[in-house]
């Protein structure tokens, strides 16, 4: 691919080739614009029913079979949203990933806090539930809005292009006019008085079809990294970090508080914090060793909440008794968890063509689930072994 002569402007860049019916970006069966509001929609949905059936008197056994059902409604259509989501994130520059990230430590965060205020305030659970799946509902229904805001911004629309959607029967005809043999010469422009480089893409590029193999083996660091960060996280949190005692309560309040704040108000404020961070600074870069080591070395957490004071235990000794200790732990636990992950999850995307940043995006969710289905396969293996 090469640039035509021409101003070349500050923010110039080259036009990725647009989909093709042989070859494209996006998935070959269901446009993005479905998988993710139609994904939104079923999440809305399900958790209408399920704040509607906490009003209502069910035998335990139509209430476990709901249940399952809506587990698996909801982790199915949540996959496929994460998927496409960190997919359309993949196609922006690399700091736009660090919303989404920091958006699900920001869930957490109000999660745990809404369970103190709940605790604090002595509700019933009835009403706690009701409370939980209302609001769930009203911040889903405000991101379907969102999302249909979202192709209106010319900011969007300026990345969707590069990154080979299909153009406009407008632009379609001034690169009918601009066609020349085997280049076809595509001038880019954000507003229509700005000059843009006029940029030459041959023949050969707009047949390039990105292969998921291929995409793979550019950016099998960064899949990996995310997927062991997750693997050790949930192989420890909640599994073993829940089962902590306090030292210091002395059937206090604290007693009370101790899981609740400790272990998931300090957990996800700090995990929301490592994620943000990643929006203002972004070390170790994406080539850089640091960070698959650093990734490697968050191993040590797993013995470290073993040895605190985990109960009941049949094996393992107690080495950090102290409530302290296991909060030290608990705050590089999840400051780490986040701002690793989040590094990763904005090089991912990066590390490869602008125009299979979408499907490098989607690889990306994939490993993080993938990452989530091992830790919690192996949190039974650490409950046991303590």
């Amino acid at each position: 691919m090469v640039f035509t002569p021409g101003w070349l402007g500050e923010h110039s860049r080259p036009l990725a080739p647009s989909t093709t019916p042989e070859g494209t970006t996006h998935s070959p069966w269901i446009p993005q614009k479905l998988r993710i509001s139609g994904s939104l929609t079923v999440i809305l949905v399900v958790f209408l029913m399920t704040a509607v059936l906490v009003k209502v008197d069910v035998t335990p056994l139509s209430f476990f079979c709901l249940t399952m059902i809506k587990i698996i409604c909801i982790n199915s259509f949540g996959a496929v949203l994460q998927g496409s989501l960190f997919g359309l994130a993949g196609m922006l520059p690399a700091s736009y990933t660090t919303p989404i990230m920091s958006g699900q430590g920001l869930a957490g965060t109000f999660a745990a806090f809404s369970m103190i205020c709940a605790l604090a305030s002595g509700s019933a659970l009835q009403d706690s539930a009701f409370g939980y799946f209302i609001t769930a509902c009203v911040v889903i229904l405000l991101a379907i809005l969102s999302y249909f805001v979202l192709p209106q911004m010319d900011f969007f629309q300026y990345h969707l292009e590069c990154n080979g959607s299909r153009p406009s029967g407008d632009e379609e005809n001034k690169m009918d006019l601009l066609r020349k043999g085997n280049t076809v010469c595509v001038v880019l422009s954000d507003s229509p008085g700005e000059k843009r480089p006029v940029v030459s893409l041959t023949e050969e590029d707009t047949k390039s079809t990105p292969s998921v193999i291929g995409i793979f083996k550019q950016m099998w660091v960064m899949a990996l990294s995310v997927c062991f960060v997750f693997t050790v996280t949930i192989g420890t949190f909640p599994a073993i970090t829940v089962e902590v005692k306090s030292t210091v309560a002395d059937g206090g309040a604290w007693d009370t508080y101790f899981i609740p704040v400790s272990c998931f108000l300090l957990f996800n404020v700090m995990d929301w914090a490592g994620r943000s961070l990643t929006g203002v600074c972004m070390w170790p870069g994406k080539d850089s060793m640091w960070l698959p080591t650093l990734v490697g070395l968050r191993l040590v957490f797993v013995p470290l909440f073993m040895l605190c004071n985990v109960q009941p235990r049949s094996y393992l000794p107690v080495l950090f008794s102290h409530d302290a200790w296991y909060i030290i732990f608990m705050i590089l636990f999840s400051f780490s968890n986040g701002y690793l992950a989040s590094l990763c999850m904005c090089f991912g995307p990066k590390k490869v063509a602008q125009h299979e940043s979408e499907t490098a995006g989607a690889i990306m969710a994939f490993f993080l689930s993938l990452g989530l289905a091992l830790g919690a396969a192996l949190s039974f293996a650490f409950r046991i072994m303590i």
